[in-house]
């Protein structure tokens, strides 16, 4: 059975460059913060993640916490996946490879919908200006992709 709550802690970039860190000793939190370009608060919101999972434990000492990583409980994941990845073939000559052609495939925006002009009235006078034409939309090549977001145990980053 995969190490489910493990896995969902590390799902995230920042808590596994919080392990990161972890694996030189313990750190207290300030030290951990000055490592991101987040707030505080989120900081401590993954550190309650990791400490949630078991990956991690904090040790008051006076004004200062430090957390401290536990690496014995990353086993069961490096057991599982060792389980699930199929054995290697070191047998294989190169030659006998097939080659293996990438392609990128384009990612296209979809069109966008052109709204009808509304009929304009013409103008009362001479001196007003007649209307302006619509201004023209991006093409689909450069309308940039929106990013996905990610949501991880509740939070939104």
């Amino acid at each position: 059975m995969p190490p489910i709550n493990v896995l969902v802690a590390l799902a995230d970039p920042t808590r596994c460059r919080i392990i990161e860190i972890l694996r030189d000793g313990p750190q207290p939190v300030h030290t951990l913060a000055g490592s991101f370009k987040i707030s505080r608060p989120a900081i401590s919101r993954h550190l309650r993640v990791l400490k949630q999972a078991r990956l991690i434990s904090e040790k008051k000492s006076g004004r200062e916490n430090r957390y401290a990583l536990h690496p014995t409980k990353l086993r069961p994941v490096a057991d599982w996946l060792a389980e699930i990845t199929p054995p290697s073939k070191t047998a294989v000559v190169e030659s006998e490879a097939a080659p293996v052609i990438a392609t990128e495939v384009p990612v296209v925006a979809p069109e966008p919908i052109a709204e009808p002009t509304p009929a304009v009235a013409a103008p009362a006078d001479k001196k007003s200006k007649a209307p302006r034409a619509p201004k023209p939309t991006p093409s689909a090549e450069q309308v940039p992709a929106a990013p996905k977001a990610v949501s991880q145990m509740g939070f939104d980053f």
